[in-house]
């Protein structure tokens, strides 16, 4: 009997929509792409001049698996101050970036079988890493809650599936896509009923820095016992390429998780490591100036989306936009993006990427320049005046 090549569940699992669709929309002379989550700012000159320091010091050698003690004790430091928490620096692991920290999480709590709850419409890497550990997946639309997951459609779940073996709800707040938030109500209700299920709580704060209007509350501060917090420099100090993520948990977590962790990557890069411990220990309002940038481009597409017809979720943090599209336009969102980047030459991600209840909406990030953005307002304005002339003429 032939045995496989490859690995099934790889085999099964594409790569990322977003991903795809960012390269090719790339090849359209003239494109503007508002498709990624990566800051157009660069990473605080302060910062990079510790990893310079890094290397002519040679601090080029393997870390603790953990990361560098001095960076832990920062990190916990960093984030108690910032959200009212209480770590410890063993409490703290210093991950290649948030989705490593995802990846060893998942893969440190889950047996066979066991089922994760991932609320959608969301960012779907929570989905394969669960699968490639021979976990389940629950997917949750939330679209008629204000993309939340209430306490009570969590119970719902629950008891759909009496059958299910229920490891762990993933959060994500500041929300990729849809930049919605929690309120600490909210969140309290979601603890009481994750409390009585005996649930971990994967909590995906790495937007946290970027809220707007609200006041940030992490899961880890209601239900510190059960939480695993997500989080990291990537957006916060526009450091996407460094790598760097933190997690933070209970210690029975951390050490069971630094062996997941371990044996993926060893330990995440001493010069990054580095420049993470100056990001800790002097980059404290790093983030203002740039959340306050991001807050007008905000205002700026949300005025100039809704004059033809976009309806928006409530962006209160991170830097996107999750738009319904309008009525005269196409519904199908992956027709909408691809019609829209060859007649208008903007890329915008399509919503059903992002999993149910994302259908007929577009994901917008405005983590791009004001000109780009002014510009792509135009052109998306435009596409959608002329949609409405064509359908018009159908009529007739």
């Amino acid at each position: 009997m032939a045995k496989n090549k490859f690995n099934e569940k790889i085999e099964q699992i594409a790569i990322s929509d977003i991903r795809q669709f960012d390269e090719e929309a790339s090849a359209i002379p003239g494109i503007i792409k508002l498709t990624l989550g990566e800051p157009d700012f660069n990473t605080p000159e302060h910062i990079k001049k510790a990893a310079v320091k890094a290397i002519s010091d040679n601090q080029t050698h393997y870390l603790p698996n953990a990361g560098l003690p001095v960076l832990r004790k920062a990190a916990a430091e960093y984030y108690n101050e910032k959200f009212a928490l209480n770590f410890k620096p063993e409490q703290v692991v210093t991950t290649v970036g948030a989705t490593e920290g995802i990846a060893a999480s998942i893969q440190a709590i889950l047996n066979p079988d066991e089922t994760i709850i991932v609320p959608t419409p969301i960012f779907p890497l929570y989905i394969p890493i669960t699968k490639i550990n021979d976990g389940r997946v629950v997917l949750v639309d939330t679209s008629k809650d204000g993309f939340v997951l209430t306490a009570e459609r969590l119970r719902q779940v629950i008891e759909e599936y009496p059958l299910a073996k229920f490891k762990a709800v993933v959060l994500n707040y500041p929300s990729n896509p849809t930049g919605v938030t929690y309120s600490r109500k909210q969140l309290e209700e979601l603890a009481e009923v994750i409390r009585e299920e005996h649930l971990w709580v994967i909590s995906d704060e790495i937007y946290a820095e970027l809220t707007y209007k609200k006041k940030h509350v992490s899961m880890a501060q209601i239900l510190p016992e059960k939480t695993i917090l997500v989080t990291g420099l990537s957006k916060s100090h526009a450091m996407t390429g460094w790598r760097i993520g933190f997690l933070l948990g209970p210690q029975d977590f951390v050490d069971q998780v630094v062996k997941a962790h371990q044996n993926m990557v060893t330990c995440a890069t001493s010069i990054s490591q580095y420049a993470a411990l100056e990001a800790m220990s002097n980059g404290k309002k790093d983030s203002l100036p740039m959340r306050q940038e991001y807050a007008r481009r905000r205002d700026f597409m949300i005025k100039e989306l809704t004059q033809v017809g976009f309806k928006i979720a409530s962006p209160d943090g991170a830097f996107y936009l999750f738009a319904k599209i309008p009525a005269n336009c196409s519904q199908d969102s992956w027709n909408f993006v691809r019609d829209l980047a060859q007649r208008a030459k903007v890329a915008l991600i399509p919503g059903i990427s992002f999993g149910p209840g994302g259908e007929g909406y577009v994901r917008l990030s405005y983590a791009a320049s004001y000109a780009d953005l002014e510009e792509a307002a135009k052109r998306i304005q435009q596409y959608v005046k002329a949609r409405g002339v064509a359908e018009t003429e159908k009529e007739k």
